[in-house]
């Protein structure tokens, strides 16, 4: 769909959009564990912006998750064998 006379495309607009747009996830372990010499706290909360607008933070096999994880306060969260259902987690945007 092309516009006529300003050369703008909606629908490539529509497409850039989507493709910007990112969702941002707090998410926060659901009890304590400690697993293979690591532990997780409640505590240890944690701010991930996922790609291409998802609502499920771990959509990606967790990647945003560990990697922010390792960053901030060095677990290994693939060493724990963590998973979804150790997870609870809200939308920020």
């Amino acid at each position: 769909m092309l516009q006529f006379g300003t050369g703008f495309c909606f629908l490539c607009s529509a497409n850039l959009k989507q493709i910007i747009m990112s969702r941002v996830s707090k998410v926060m372990s659901k009890r304590v564990k400690r697993v293979n010499g690591t532990v997780l706290t409640p505590e240890m909360e944690i701010v991930v912006t996922t790609k291409i607008g998802t609502s499920n933070p771990f959509y990606n096999e967790a990647q945003e998750i560990k990697d922010t994880h390792m960053r901030i306060y060095g677990f290994n969260y693939k060493k724990a064998c963590c998973g979804q259902s150790g997870f609870n987690y809200v939308a920020l945007d």
